[in-house]
């Protein structure tokens, strides 16, 4: 597709292949905020981290047809979009302008290669998608496939049992990826006793019979089960057949989840590591909760932005340190309390470094867009003058 006909759908696409929505909190805003997805993209797209009435007005000045705001700029539910507040004015005036605006959000910092692996790279002393150390998440993603929410058991005759899945798998049971038919049997004994007005398949109502009997599983869709249950009925031999159906937990994907638990291939200082972290980010607003800064640690917990409530569970990890952007006063008191030594680098400034990249990344995925960051987005808190 030339570069000149992408549309606010191809943008998304994008996006979700880079920071697939399924990774993002369950709590969080992610998607798009703003616009029609089929509009075109007849302008540059514009990466920020805040959206703002300065970046808007940005955008429009640089003629951007979309905003990829970090951050959602829609958190709480809107009553009213007008020009008396201003994130209103800003949608507002984004609206007006036909601009389109997408926000990544946890699905970014949760994606392997996201925000908080991109953090790894900078403490570990490491490249451009590497990192020096073993990593993985804090948390990590249980990717639960559509096809795999549920599980359907059933009890058949041995004789009826290849009936009976293949129609469990007409209504839509038994797909696995690119597999479909799959099933499990496993052989056994059942009993029952019809009775009186009962008409059994097999034996006669009133006496306790036994039948050879299959146990049958397949994995089904939470929307494909009505019917599932309702073709098993039909081609099951028993009047009444026995359905069990389990709901099943997601498989974890160690790569991938909220914050990361980085082990170092070669220990460094607390003090070492808050260094490291200044220069990757280009910042001077390094802060410490450490009684040690010479203490060699090797263990370190990583979130980007806001990342208080992963402190508790970097503790169970067997972290000594926790790099985060922001905590509260408490917060730090109640980890240090634990033995868990802070590194805090500002909010945003855990997260703006990673835009030249979203840039790049995006850009490779719609060639002959034009991806630009914005120059006006900025951490809202500034250090004192020398």
């Amino acid at each position: 597709m030339p570069g000149a006909d992408w549309t606010v759908s191809d943008l998304i696409d994008a996006m979700e292949r880079i920071a697939p929505p399924r990774y993002a909190e369950t709590w969080d805003r992610v998607g798009l905020h703003l616009g029609r997805r089929s509009a075109a993209l007849g302008g540059p797209v514009l990466l920020t981290i805040d959206l703002s009435e300065k970046v808007v007005e940005e955008a429009a000045e640089r003629a951007a047809s979309a905003i990829v705001a970090y951050h959602p700029p829609i958190w709480k539910p809107l009553t009213a979009l007008t020009d008396a507040q201003p994130m209103q004015r800003a949608l507002l005036r984004a609206a007006e302008l036909g601009m389109a605006i997408y926000s990544p959000h946890t699905a970014l910092d949760s994606v392997q290669g996201g925000v908080t692996d991109w953090l790894c790279e900078g403490l570990s002393a490491g490249s451009e998608g590497r990192i020096v150390g073993d990593v993985r998440a804090l948390s990590p993603h249980m990717e639960k496939p559509g096809t795999r929410e549920l599980k359907v058991v059933t009890f058949v005759p041995a004789d009826a049992l290849e009936s009976v899945r293949n129609a469990m798998a007409t209504g839509g049971a038994g797909i696995i990826g690119a597999y479909r038919v799959c099933s499990f049997a496993t052989p056994g004994t059942g009993t029952f006793l019809g009775e009186s007005g009962a008409q059994p398949a097999i034996g006669e109502a009133g006496r306790l019979e036994e039948a050879d009997e299959r146990r049958l599983e397949m994995v089904c869709a939470r929307k494909a089960l009505p019917l599932v249950v309702e073709t098993l009925r039909r081609f099951h031999p028993y009047e009444e057949p026995a359905i069990d159906v389990y709901p099943l937990e997601g498989e974890p994907v160690r790569q991938s989840g909220i914050g990361r638990r980085l082990v170092l291939d070669q220990p460094a200082t607390i003090a070492e590591l808050g260094q490291r972290l200044e220069t990757f980010l280009g910042k001077a607003r390094i802060k410490y909760s450490a009684d040690d800064l010479a203490k060699k640690v090797s263990r370190v917990g990583v979130c980007p932005g806001s990342g208080a409530e992963l402190a508790e569970m970097a503790i169970r990890e067997g972290c000594e340190v926790f790099v985060t952007g922001e905590m509260k006063h408490h917060e730090i008191i109640a980890a240090a309390n634990e033995g868990l030594s802070i590194i805090l680098a500002g909010h945003t400034n855990t997260e703006r470094g990673y835009l030249p990249r979203l840039a790049a990344r995006l850009q490779a995925e719609l060639p002959k867009l034009h991806v630009l960051v914005s120059d006006r987005d900025a951490d809202p808190l500034v250090p004192k003058p020398a």
